[in-house]
């Protein structure tokens, strides 16, 4: 997409690299390893653009002439933000509460270089099918809701019935609007570039 310019994904999600590659052939997987600070209070769409600012800011302190992109994602329901399960049981009652209603999925997105930083949200509705303790019970055991937010993956068969935006959003990285962050960014670092050629 651009010369010379290194792009550093500040996650270690496999799903996020996965679609990341659908925008950027080249990039580097550096993970934020700090704990993940902000305000609770905030309302969602502060909270998980100020989670994405975080991680992409302790990735570029370190590589502060690449092109960083930091994300974050949570599912809201009934007013509560669910992150990742801390455990078994709680991922069982996190499908049982979301099972057969509605809730968002919201993911957070900065993308920074040392000229230009840009963050913004990306906002998906997801309908649940009604969901048997059977079917939880199997979902759970085998694993997979461990490390998501919101304890599912839309990706996995039987668990959502209908969506209303972004299908990337809900697996954890907006395609869309990455790009065009990301194009937004590069585009001024050439301009400044320019710019710095014409002064000198």
């Amino acid at each position: 997409m651009a010369e010379n310019i290194k792009f550093i994904l500040a996650s270690a999600s496999p799903r996020r690299r996965q679609l990341l590659l659908e925008i950027l052939s080249d990039f580097e997987v550096i993970p934020a390893v700090g704990e993940e600070r902000a305000d609770k209070a905030l309302p969602p769409e502060k909270l998980v653009c100020a989670l994405a600012e975080n991680k992409c800011a302790e990735v570029f302190e370190k590589y502060p002439e690449s092109v960083v992109i930091g994300c974050d994602t949570v599912v809201v329901y009934g007013g509560k933000i669910l992150g990742k399960p801390k455990s078994a049981e709680q991922a069982k009652q996190t499908l049982e509460m979301l099972s057969g209603n509605t809730h968002s999925v919201l993911t957070g997105v900065c993308v920074r270089s040392h000229n230009k930083k840009i963050t913004e949200y990306c906002r998906t509705q997801v309908k649940f099918n009604l969901l048997s303790d059977k079917f939880i019970e199997n979902y759970v055991r085998g694993g997979s809701p461990m490390d998501k937010a919101g304890s599912y993956g839309i990706q996995d068969g039987g668990i959502v019935e209908s969506y209303e935006g972004s299908y990337t959003n809900v697996v954890g990285l907006p395609v869309e609007l990455v790009g065009r962050m990301i194009k937004e960014v590069l585009e001024d670092e050439q301009t400044c570039s320019g710019r710095r050629v014409l002064d000198n």
